[in-house]
Protein backbone atom coordinates (compact mmCIF):
# COMPACT_ATOMS: atom_id res chain seq x y z
CA UNK A 1 0.00 0.00 0.00
CA UNK A 2 1.50 3.48 -0.82
CA UNK A 3 0.07 5.91 1.13
CA UNK A 4 -0.62 9.46 -0.83
CA UNK A 5 -1.81 13.02 0.80
CA UNK A 6 -3.01 15.64 -1.93
CA UNK A 7 -2.24 19.58 -1.34
CA UNK A 8 -4.74 21.01 -3.65
CA UNK A 9 -6.85 23.84 -3.50
CA UNK A 10 -9.80 22.97 -6.18
CA UNK A 11 -12.02 20.01 -4.88
CA UNK A 12 -12.40 19.03 -8.76
CA UNK A 13 -8.66 18.94 -9.43
CA UNK A 14 -8.17 17.16 -6.44
CA UNK A 15 -10.92 14.81 -7.13
CA UNK A 16 -9.17 13.99 -10.58
CA UNK A 17 -6.43 13.38 -9.53
CA UNK A 18 -7.49 10.36 -7.21
CA UNK A 19 -9.39 8.93 -9.78
CA UNK A 20 -6.27 8.68 -12.06
CA UNK A 21 -4.14 7.59 -9.12
CA UNK A 22 -6.96 5.18 -8.72
CA UNK A 23 -6.60 3.76 -12.46
CA UNK A 24 -2.83 3.86 -12.86
CA UNK A 25 -1.62 2.83 -9.46
CA UNK A 26 -4.41 0.86 -7.42
CA UNK A 27 -2.16 0.22 -4.18
CA UNK A 28 -2.24 4.02 -3.59
CA UNK A 29 -4.20 5.10 -0.65
CA UNK A 30 -5.44 8.63 -0.52
CA UNK A 31 -5.23 9.64 3.08
CA UNK A 32 -6.06 13.08 3.32
CA UNK A 33 -6.81 16.29 0.66
CA UNK A 34 -5.28 19.65 1.92
CA UNK A 35 -6.63 23.05 0.93
CA UNK A 36 -4.15 25.39 2.10
CA UNK A 37 -0.45 26.26 3.45
CA UNK A 38 -2.43 26.81 6.92
CA UNK A 39 -3.81 23.21 6.62
CA UNK A 40 -0.99 21.42 5.43
CA UNK A 41 1.62 22.94 8.74
CA UNK A 42 -1.06 21.86 10.67
CA UNK A 43 -1.77 18.33 9.72
CA UNK A 44 1.49 17.19 9.30
CA UNK A 45 2.31 18.43 12.61
CA UNK A 46 0.38 15.74 13.93
CA UNK A 47 0.55 13.27 11.35
CA UNK A 48 3.15 10.58 9.57
CA UNK A 49 4.31 11.70 6.32
CA UNK A 50 3.03 9.62 3.45
CA UNK A 51 4.92 7.80 1.03
CA UNK A 52 4.49 10.33 -1.84
CA UNK A 53 3.09 14.05 -2.05
CA UNK A 54 0.88 15.24 -4.70
CA UNK A 55 1.36 19.31 -4.36
CA UNK A 56 -0.01 22.58 -6.09
CA UNK A 57 1.42 25.39 -6.09
CA UNK A 58 -1.50 28.48 -5.74
CA UNK A 59 -2.98 27.72 -2.77
CA UNK A 60 -6.53 29.09 -0.91
CA UNK A 61 -4.07 31.19 1.03
CA UNK A 62 -1.07 31.84 -1.05
CA UNK A 63 1.88 30.19 -2.34
CA UNK A 64 2.98 26.61 -1.31
CA UNK A 65 6.49 27.61 -0.89
CA UNK A 66 5.37 28.72 2.22
CA UNK A 67 4.81 25.67 3.59
CA UNK A 68 8.81 24.62 3.51
CA UNK A 69 9.38 27.50 5.95
CA UNK A 70 7.49 25.08 8.82
CA UNK A 71 7.64 21.63 7.31
CA UNK A 72 10.31 19.08 6.08
CA UNK A 73 9.65 16.71 3.66
CA UNK A 74 11.66 13.45 3.77
CA UNK A 75 9.33 12.23 1.13
CA UNK A 76 8.97 12.81 -2.64
CA UNK A 77 7.04 15.62 -3.72
CA UNK A 78 5.43 15.65 -7.42
CA UNK A 79 4.25 19.63 -7.99
CA UNK A 80 0.77 20.00 -10.16
CA UNK A 81 1.31 23.39 -11.72
CA UNK A 82 0.55 25.38 -15.55
CA UNK A 83 3.90 26.46 -16.72
CA UNK A 84 5.23 27.20 -19.91
CA UNK A 85 7.19 24.55 -22.34
CA UNK A 86 10.92 26.68 -21.15
CA UNK A 87 9.89 25.55 -17.68
CA UNK A 88 8.70 21.98 -18.26
CA UNK A 89 12.24 21.94 -20.20
CA UNK A 90 14.22 23.00 -17.02
CA UNK A 91 12.65 20.52 -14.82
CA UNK A 92 13.65 17.63 -17.21
CA UNK A 93 17.16 19.04 -16.98
CA UNK A 94 17.27 18.52 -13.31
CA UNK A 95 15.69 15.05 -13.76
CA UNK A 96 12.28 15.73 -11.49
CA UNK A 97 9.27 15.58 -13.22
CA UNK A 98 5.86 17.60 -12.47
CA UNK A 99 2.09 17.24 -13.82
CA UNK A 100 0.79 20.18 -15.68
CA UNK A 101 -2.62 20.73 -15.10
CA UNK A 102 -4.60 19.42 -16.28
CA UNK A 103 -3.08 15.95 -15.47
CA UNK A 104 -3.39 13.43 -18.14
CA UNK A 105 -3.06 9.37 -17.12
CA UNK A 106 0.34 9.11 -19.16
CA UNK A 107 1.73 11.68 -17.41
CA UNK A 108 0.91 10.50 -14.04
CA UNK A 109 2.26 6.88 -14.71
CA UNK A 110 5.64 8.70 -15.89
CA UNK A 111 5.75 11.07 -13.10
CA UNK A 112 5.29 8.19 -10.67
CA UNK A 113 8.06 5.75 -12.25
CA UNK A 114 10.40 8.59 -12.46
CA UNK A 115 10.29 8.86 -8.96
CA UNK A 116 10.09 5.24 -8.14
CA UNK A 117 13.76 5.20 -10.03
CA UNK A 118 14.84 9.00 -8.80
CA UNK A 119 14.34 6.91 -4.75
CA UNK A 120 17.46 5.09 -3.68
CA UNK A 121 17.21 1.68 -2.64
CA UNK A 122 13.52 1.77 -2.15
CA UNK A 123 13.78 4.08 0.60
CA UNK A 124 12.15 7.54 0.69
CA UNK A 125 15.36 9.31 0.88
CA UNK A 126 15.98 11.96 -2.18
CA UNK A 127 18.49 14.02 -3.10
CA UNK A 128 18.49 17.21 -1.58
CA UNK A 129 20.59 18.99 -3.83
CA UNK A 130 17.98 17.96 -6.59
CA UNK A 131 15.04 19.26 -4.52
CA UNK A 132 17.21 22.20 -3.51
CA UNK A 133 17.45 22.94 -7.13
CA UNK A 134 13.66 22.18 -7.88
CA UNK A 135 12.59 24.56 -5.54
CA UNK A 136 14.48 27.24 -6.18
CA UNK A 137 13.77 27.12 -9.81
CA UNK A 138 9.94 27.26 -8.81
CA UNK A 139 10.11 30.01 -6.58
CA UNK A 140 11.58 31.95 -9.31
CA UNK A 141 8.66 30.86 -11.92
CA UNK A 142 5.66 31.51 -9.37
CA UNK A 143 7.04 34.82 -8.25
CA UNK A 144 7.67 36.47 -12.46
CA UNK A 145 3.68 36.98 -12.43
CA UNK A 146 2.63 40.49 -11.54
CA UNK A 147 0.26 41.09 -8.17
CA UNK A 148 -0.38 45.05 -8.81
CA UNK A 149 -0.87 47.15 -11.88
CA UNK A 150 0.48 50.75 -11.88
CA UNK A 151 -1.74 53.22 -12.87
CA UNK A 152 -1.01 56.77 -13.72
CA UNK A 153 -3.73 58.99 -12.32
CA UNK A 154 -2.79 63.05 -12.65
CA UNK A 155 1.02 63.11 -11.26
CA UNK A 156 0.15 59.83 -9.21
CA UNK A 157 0.54 56.06 -9.63
CA UNK A 158 -2.11 54.40 -7.91
CA UNK A 159 -1.18 50.34 -7.52
CA UNK A 160 -4.43 48.04 -8.64
CA UNK A 161 -4.20 44.89 -7.03
CA UNK A 162 -4.50 41.90 -9.41
CA UNK A 163 -6.96 40.10 -7.14
CA UNK A 164 -9.49 42.80 -7.92
CA UNK A 165 -9.44 42.70 -11.79
CA UNK A 166 -12.25 40.38 -13.15
CA UNK A 167 -11.16 41.02 -16.84
CA UNK A 168 -8.51 42.76 -19.11
CA UNK A 169 -10.35 43.88 -22.50
CA UNK A 170 -9.26 46.32 -25.78
CA UNK A 171 -11.36 49.14 -26.50
CA UNK A 172 -10.31 51.65 -29.09
CA UNK A 173 -6.90 50.08 -29.00
CA UNK A 174 -6.88 51.09 -25.07
CA UNK A 175 -6.26 48.09 -22.65
CA UNK A 176 -8.06 48.40 -19.89
CA UNK A 177 -8.88 46.93 -16.73
CA UNK A 178 -12.77 45.94 -15.24
CA UNK A 179 -12.72 45.65 -11.39
CA UNK A 180 -14.80 43.44 -9.69
CA UNK A 181 -16.62 46.55 -8.48
CA UNK A 182 -17.80 47.30 -11.68
CA UNK A 183 -14.82 50.05 -12.39
CA UNK A 184 -12.91 50.90 -15.29
CA UNK A 185 -9.37 51.86 -15.60
CA UNK A 186 -6.73 51.95 -18.38
CA UNK A 187 -3.56 50.21 -18.29
CA UNK A 188 -1.09 51.17 -20.20
CA UNK A 189 0.62 48.18 -21.57
CA UNK A 190 -0.72 45.92 -24.78
CA UNK A 191 -3.17 43.68 -24.13
CA UNK A 192 -0.52 41.06 -25.56
CA UNK A 193 1.78 42.13 -22.84
CA UNK A 194 0.15 41.65 -20.44
CA UNK A 195 -1.71 38.63 -20.82
CA UNK A 196 1.93 37.40 -20.72
CA UNK A 197 2.81 38.65 -17.59
CA UNK A 198 -0.19 37.13 -16.32
CA UNK A 199 -0.62 33.67 -14.12
CA UNK A 200 -1.90 31.18 -16.97
CA UNK A 201 -3.48 29.13 -13.77
CA UNK A 202 -5.68 32.58 -13.16
CA UNK A 203 -6.71 33.82 -16.55
CA UNK A 204 -7.28 33.07 -19.90
CA UNK A 205 -6.81 34.84 -23.05
CA UNK A 206 -11.04 34.57 -24.53
CA UNK A 207 -10.00 36.22 -27.50
CA UNK A 208 -8.24 39.26 -29.11
CA UNK A 209 -9.92 41.64 -27.13
CA UNK A 210 -10.56 39.79 -23.62
CA UNK A 211 -8.38 37.62 -20.58
CA UNK A 212 -10.71 37.04 -18.08
CA UNK A 213 -10.37 35.85 -14.86
CA UNK A 214 -10.87 32.45 -13.40
CA UNK A 215 -12.74 33.24 -10.15
CA UNK A 216 -14.77 35.57 -12.36
CA UNK A 217 -16.90 33.60 -14.50
CA UNK A 218 -20.23 33.21 -13.53
CA UNK A 219 -21.81 31.64 -16.47
CA UNK A 220 -20.96 29.64 -19.33
CA UNK A 221 -23.51 29.53 -22.08
CA UNK A 222 -23.14 27.45 -25.56
CA UNK A 223 -23.24 30.02 -28.21
CA UNK A 224 -24.57 29.13 -31.96
CA UNK A 225 -21.59 27.36 -34.10
CA UNK A 226 -20.22 25.85 -31.09
CA UNK A 227 -18.87 28.76 -29.42
CA UNK A 228 -19.44 29.63 -25.78
CA UNK A 229 -20.27 32.85 -24.14
CA UNK A 230 -19.24 34.02 -20.78
CA UNK A 231 -20.95 35.90 -18.28
CA UNK A 232 -18.51 37.40 -15.41
CA UNK A 233 -19.65 38.59 -11.91
CA UNK A 234 -18.40 42.27 -13.38
CA UNK A 235 -20.37 44.08 -16.11
CA UNK A 236 -18.27 43.26 -19.02
CA UNK A 237 -18.67 46.07 -22.09
CA UNK A 238 -19.81 43.74 -24.59
CA UNK A 239 -20.13 39.96 -25.19
CA UNK A 240 -17.23 37.52 -24.46
CA UNK A 241 -17.21 34.98 -27.17
CA UNK A 242 -14.80 32.26 -27.01
CA UNK A 243 -14.38 30.59 -30.65
CA UNK A 244 -15.21 27.06 -31.48
CA UNK A 245 -11.19 26.05 -32.01
CA UNK A 246 -10.61 27.26 -28.65
CA UNK A 247 -13.57 25.78 -26.64
CA UNK A 248 -11.35 22.53 -25.76
CA UNK A 249 -8.42 24.88 -24.61
CA UNK A 250 -11.10 26.84 -22.45
CA UNK A 251 -12.10 24.12 -20.84
CA UNK A 252 -9.54 22.21 -19.86
CA UNK A 253 -8.00 25.88 -18.32
CA UNK A 254 -11.39 25.89 -16.34
CA UNK A 255 -11.65 22.53 -14.52
CA UNK A 256 -7.75 22.52 -14.06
Amino acid sequence: MKKVVIIEDETIAAQRLASLLADVSPESVVEQVLQSVEDTVEWFSGHAFPDIVFMDIHLADGNAFRIFDKVTFPCPIIFTTAYDQYALQAFKVNSIDYLLKPIRKEDLQRALDKWAAFTKDGSKNIDNQQFDALLEMLGRQTRRHPSYFLIPLKDKLVPLAVSEIACFYLEDKVSRALTYSGKTVVIGKPLDVIAEQLDPALFFRANRQFVVAHKAIEGITVWFGGKLRLTLSAPAPEDIIISKQRVPEFKEWYMQ
